[in-house]
């Protein structure tokens, strides 16, 4: 079998792996969710979910920091990565080794071609069809809601000290402008520093503080209104997870962002007093 990973590199595989080591959580995720979890010989200690399958599964360090000799002692024939979780040197190392398919995630669509190749290289494509069937019928049931044209100016944060939001070159960025919310910081790349300032300029209707990287907090709500205090009480905690875990939580991320932009419009969030366009 011939496959190309997102990064364009080509991957050989004699016949259809049964070791598996997944260094990204999210699709970690996924090989469960199409029922391959038997084959995981190993995952890192951020992938967390589903804990009833993964608990049992040894770690082979972080996304970040991988124990490259504990991966090799598990004797894989495919390890699965990405770009922007792992480090280059990492991915490197492993590749010299055995098999490693790179993912690169920046926008739903690349997200869905993921799952169909994974399905592809597993041999499982119509439990990965049906995945991208309800995936794929969740974004469009949001879209069809969405009647008006006005969007929900958001600044999203990933991160404080300092502060770092997300740009159009993310996946969370094609997330938030899918199911009707405008970046306000869309012009730029990546995940840039922004200040009190910068965030107060840009005049978002909302501010969303995002559960991961950073663990924000209730408590944090208070810090952004004292620098920022127009913003009052539309600071919202939102679940990172939904809008940055591509791959099968995909599925249930369409019922919690279409549930969160209705609510954030009828200013029904935990928010008090918010006030949005029309």
């Amino acid at each position: 079998m011939q496959i190309y990973d997102d990064l364009g590199r080509t991957l050989l595989l004699n016949r259809t792996p049964e070791r598996i080591i997944s260094v990204v959580p999210s699709l970690t995720e996924l090989l469960c969710d199409l029922e391959l979890e038997s084959k995981i010989v190993g995952r890192t200690k951020f992938c967390i979910h589903p804990k009833s399958y993964v608990s049992s599964i040894p770690k082979v360090g972080g996304t970040k920091n991988m124990n490259i000799k504990k991966i090799m002692s598990l004797n894989p024939n495919l390890i699965l990565a990405d770009k922007e979780e792992n480090s280059k040197e990492d991915i490197e190392a492993l590749t010299s080794l055995t098999n490693v398919y790179v993912s690169d995630i920046r926008t739903i669509k690349n997200a869905i071609h993921t799952i169909q190749q994974i399905g592809t290289i597993h041999a499982c494509d119509v439990r990965a069809a049906q995945l991208i069937q309800e995936i794929e019928d969740g974004f469009n049931k949001i879209k069809q809601a969405l009647h008006s044209k006005s969007q929900i100016r958001v600044c999203y944060l990933i991160w404080k000290e300092p502060y770092m939001t997300v740009g159009a070159d993310t996946y969370i960025h094609d997330v938030l402008e899918t199911v009707g919310f405008k970046n306000v910081f869309g012009m730029k790349q990546r995940y840039p520093i922004v200040t009190s300032i910068e965030i107060a300029e840009a005049f978002p209707d909302i501010i969303m503080l995002s559960t991961e990287p950073y663990p924000f907090k209730s408590k944090h709500r208070g810090e952004i209104v004292a620098s920022i205090p127009y913003i009052k009480n539309r600071v919202v905690i939102i679940d990172g997870e939904m809008f940055s875990w591509y791959g099968s939580r995909m599925r249930k991320a369409t019922i919690y962002l279409g549930d969160l932009y209705a609510k954030l419009k009828q200013g029904q969030i935990p928010v008090d007093g918010l006030m949005l366009p029309s």
